[in-house]
């Protein structure tokens, strides 16, 4: 039971976070002036406002169990301010836990400026929310390495978190830019289009980040090893996520030459009713994919592939 919450903890830290910094990094380098003003095209207030209060409020339910854990109470009721402290004074995973809180704070400030000063706004968001997402490093598998070795570790998965909280922010707000309220009519349809053209620079980059930093972190993990753990629940795991996440880069290519290019020749005849249907579509199996990946990350994240292969 407290495996399956610990889990369930996990993926909504990660589905949070990464949506925080990936819908204000997209309000970056997808819009332009005003478009970043909240409701103009994305209601950012709303969003990132709503993720930085969950992203506190989670982050404060995950500490509860981390104590609980390291404790060796049987019970959440047992837990006191002496074992919060211990935790969050005496370990690595606390210390970054403050440094997230904070961060958070600082994004909910970010978001109240959004509607003076909507770049500036962003820019702060972003910043914050990279900060908070890549404190859940800490929570993962380099926390059990050391000395050099820790430190890079550390920042393969960074890149590695930051990467996939763009692709997540980026289908998320494509998602809302589908909607049928959301396409009013042909500017909205264009502004659609333009932002998924653009898109094409980051999503490569974000591509080629989270296909290299996967490799690094497996090496870190298990090693050049691929016939043991693939007898091992991790292994199992692990390939089933790159199964999907290869999934996800054919559906990618599949909207940058064909869908993305349909829906701008579509506009041009006025009838572009087909290639945004097609768009929901595409876009709906992506994001649900990009959601039982992270399903698999947070489980993947609680498991030991050395302890499991030790005892085979």
């Amino acid at each position: 039971m407290s495996d399956s919450i610990n889990i369930v903890v996990r993926f909504a830290l990660y589905f949070d976070l990464m949506l925080l910094f990936g819908l204000a990094i997209f309000g970056l380098y997808s819009l332009r002036g005003k478009e970043r003003l909240s409701g103009t095209v994305l209601n950012f207030e709303s969003l990132l406002y709503t993720a930085s209060v969950l992203g506190v409020v989670l982050s404060l339910v995950a500490m509860c169990v981390l104590a609980k854990a390291m404790s060796g109470v049987s019970g959440f009721m047992e837990l006191h301010h002496h074992i919060f402290q211990m935790v969050i004074m005496g370990t690595d995973v606390g210390l970054t836990w403050m440094v997230r809180i904070a961060a958070l704070v600082m994004a909910i400030i970010g978001v109240t400026l959004n509607r003076r000063l909507p770049t500036v706004s962003l820019w702060v968001v972003t910043a914050s929310a990279a900060v908070a997402l890549a404190t859940l490093a800490w929570t993962g598998h380099g926390a059990m390495d050391e000395g050099s070795r820790r430190s890079w570790h550390f920042i393969s998965d960074i890149l590695h978190l930051l990467a996939a909280g763009g692709w997540l922010g980026a289908l998320a707000a494509f998602a809302l830019l589908l909607r049928l309220k959301s396409l009013k009519g042909e500017q909205e349809a264009r502004i659609l289009a333009r932002v998924l053209t653009g898109f094409e620079s980051a999503g490569a980059v974000i591509v080629v980040t989270i296909s290299i930093t996967g490799v690094v972190n497996y090496l870190f993990i298990v090693g050049p090893n691929l016939d043991e753990i693939m007898l091992s629940t991790y292994g199992q795991l692990l390939f089933l996520k790159v199964l999907l996440f290869s999934g996800m880069i054919v559906l990618a290519f599949l909207n940058r030459f064909h869908l993305s290019p349909l829906l701008a020749r579509s506009i041009e005849t006025g009838d572009y009713s087909v290639a945004i249907n097609a768009l929901r579509r595409s876009m709906i199996v992506e994001f649900s994919t990009a959601v039982i990946i992270l399903c698999l990350v947070a489980w993947l994240g609680t498991l030991s592939p050395e302890m499991e292969m030790n005892s085979m």
